[in-house]
């Protein structure tokens, strides 16, 4: 099997991981020992910038030191899974901060059904201001209970 197909797999094993272990993130360690960093995302409050946004560095120090070792070794595996990971990060920012929140004016309507489904779950996380209690913890991904609400609208 070619080199650049093993990698192309190990790229995109990479990003579907990501959803999980995003989704364990974001319950146990957000919603957890690192509530104080999250808990302004869950609070209505004017401000551009937010405590939540470090956790952009916190989840993007893997995928820079995967992309600085991968490279130093000849762009091995560890590089594309940093790839993988730094490919999520974007996907992420696109649908959380540009899409869901608005945070830029980019994408603000649309009548796409899958845009339409990760916003009422994301909707419906954001309904419970404290750590507890919270639903639909992932990001790209959306029970299916979201998709047949979106249906019915």
């Amino acid at each position: 099997m070619n080199s650049w197909i093993i990698y192309l797999f190990i790229t995109t094993g990479t990003f579907i991981f990501m959803e999980g272990v995003a989704w364990f993130t974001h319950k146990f360690v957000m919603h957890g020992l690192l509530w104080v960093l999250h808990k302004d995302h869950h609070q209505k409050k004017p401000h551009f910038f937010e405590k939540n946004d470090a956790f952009f560095l916190i989840f993007a120090t893997p995928s820079i030191l995967l992309f600085f070792f991968g490279a130093k070794s000849g762009f091995n595996w560890m590089f594309y899974i940093g790839l993988g990971i730094f490919i999520y990060g974007i996907a992420y920012f696109i649908i959380h901060d540009v899409v869901i929140h608005q945070r830029f004016k980019w994408f603000s309507r649309s009548n796409n059904r899958y845009i339409k489904t990760i916003k009422r779950a994301h909707k419906i996380h954001h309904k419970y201001l404290d750590r507890h209690d919270g639903e639909s913890f992932g990001m790209l991904y959306a029970s299916r209970k979201y998709w047949q609400q979106s249906q019915k609208k």
